[in-house]
């Protein structure tokens, strides 16, 4: 048989029911195209799962103030970039007693702008700025989990691991799983079920041992507690293969 097109692969990683069993046939016995369709599995996967976005908040206006003093920049960049408010080099005196700066001499004005043009010195600043933030949001606290759950293994496995879900500001939750290992003949796709197994919610697959993904926006999750990780058949088929790897209860 010759190889599939193209198109039929992309079809079948996005869960589309082709019913074509010659071709199914032909992905259980070919290399090639089952790595071909294993990765067009990947690329779908990776749009549906949500990257680690951790909340961020910029840097108070002081870190600029250091940075500014550090490097001994001049006042034509005392502005903090991020804010609106100039940076604190010095203590100001009483506006009934402040006098008038004197003037800078044209060479010096000159040999600042120079100095400034010049790209090291920008990238250090740039540097020092990123390292200085990254500072400041090292000692932010991580929001506290929605939700938690043991993962237990089920039949012939023997994995175990966690779920944990959390809330963004805008609102938005996501779950993270980690296994302590994979055992999958297959891949690994991650569900929410509910209760009495009657519905289920795909939330993408899990290429690696731990993996993040978005709940749905209004999903319910008291209505959806168990998460659960099957192992999944390169069959083209988008229902639940009946086989899971481990399963476990949210805590909410």
């Amino acid at each position: 048989m010759q190889h599939p097109d193209p198109e039929i692969l992309s079809l079948l990683a996005l869960n589309e029911p082709l019913g074509d069993e010659q071709t199914m046939e032909h992905l259980r016995s070919c290399p090639e195209c089952a790595a071909e369709y294993a990765a067009l599995r990947r690329a779908v996967s990776a749009v549906r799962t949500t990257p680690d976005s951790s909340v961020l908040e910029p840097p108070g206006a002081n870190v600029w103030t250091a940075i500014h003093r550090e490097l001994g920049l001049s006042e034509a960049v005392a502005r903090d970039p991020l804010t609106s408010a100039p940076a604190v080099t010095g203590t100001a005196e009483p506006a009934e007693t402040a006098k008038p700066a004197a003037p800078v001499p044209s060479r010096t004005r000159s040999s600042n702008v120079t100095w400034l043009r010049r790209p090291m010195v920008w990238l250090a600043a740039a540097a020092a700025l990123v390292v200085a933030a990254g500072i400041a949001l090292s000692v932010g606290r991580p929001a506290p989990p929605l939700a938690e759950a043991e993962l237990a293994p089920l039949a012939q496995y023997s994995a175990t691991g966690s779920a944990k879900v959390t809330e963004s500001r805008d609102g938005s939750r996501t779950i993270e799983v980690e296994l302590n290992k994979t055992e999958a003949k297959g891949y690994q796709e991650v569900w929410l079920i509910a209760p009495d197994l009657s519905r289920l919610v795909s939330l993408g697959i899990m290429n690696s041992s731990s993996g993040r993904f978005e709940v749905p926006a209004g999903l319910d999750l008291s209505a959806y507690p168990i998460v659960d990780v099957s192992d999944e058949p390169l069959d083209g088929d988008p229902a639940h293969s009946s086989v899971s790897i481990v399963r476990g209860t949210l805590k909410l």
